[in-house]
């Protein structure tokens, strides 16, 4: 499938687009606003991966809105370090499908063009339910909601309760949890997670993520 990235930091572009190649994506890199719009119209693209803070007048917005207004339904993931509740506010509202905030774990970007891809093909996106039916999460809009609602979390703390959520009940170690959130190629230590579950917990509440010694972590649908 092919996917056009924007992104303007060649350090992040090159290896998202290794990543991508790898997972099968036939990738087109460009650095700029202008250099993206003209790809997305001269091109045929279901997946654009945007990089909203780009040199130029044309940033990440920009480039959907125009998309949008040009009559391309290329599916939209906004990739930014922006993490306010309103710019992903906005970044849905001009016509963006999803938003992943920086940094971010390879895994977690390749599950939500995954999520993306199964949108576009008529499949419907799954709601994930956790928290013994408090809580929420849209797979597609990449959103928390806990006792009805909205939750600003980033893009890790989504992540983890993703992989939580995806199987209910389901006792996760830390390394389970490494592996799925921060990827196999996580050096750092392990304890991170307990660290991330922590403010998952105070966002939400204490209840929304149980942990038991010598077992780990885990939610209850």
């Amino acid at each position: 499938m092919r996917l056009l990235l924007l992104e303007d930091d060649a350090r992040i572009a090159e290896p998202t687009r290794e990543a991508l190649a790898e997972a099968g994506y036939d990738v087109t890199w460009v650095q700029t606003g202008d250099d993206a719009l003209e790809a997305a119209v001269m091109g045929d693209y279901p997946l654009a991966v945007l990089d909203v803070m780009v040199p130029g007048e044309l940033d990440g917005f920009g480039v959907a809105a125009q998309m949008r207004e040009a009559g391309l339904d290329t599916a939209i993931l906004f990739l930014t370090a922006r993490t306010e509740v309103a710019d992903r506010v906005h970044g849905l509202d001009i016509g963006g499908d999803a938003y992943l905030t920086k940094p971010f774990a390879m895994p977690e970007l390749l599950a939500t063009l995954r999520a993306l891809t199964r949108r576009e093909r008529g499949q419907s996106a799954p709601v994930l339910h956790f928290g013994e039916g408090r809580g929420t999460l849209d797979t597609v809009a990449r959103t928390v909601t806990w006792d009805g609602e909205e939750v600003a979390v980033t893009g890790r703390e989504y992540a983890l309760l993703e992989a939580l959520t995806l199987s209910p009940e389901r006792w996760f170690t830390r390394e389970d949890l490494l592996d799925r959130v921060w990827g196999a190629d996580f050096d750092g230590e392990a304890r991170i997670v307990d660290v991330y579950v922590r403010y998952v917990r105070r966002k939400l509440a204490p209840e929304a993520i149980r942990s038991e010694r010598g077992r780990g972590y885990r939610v209850e649908a």
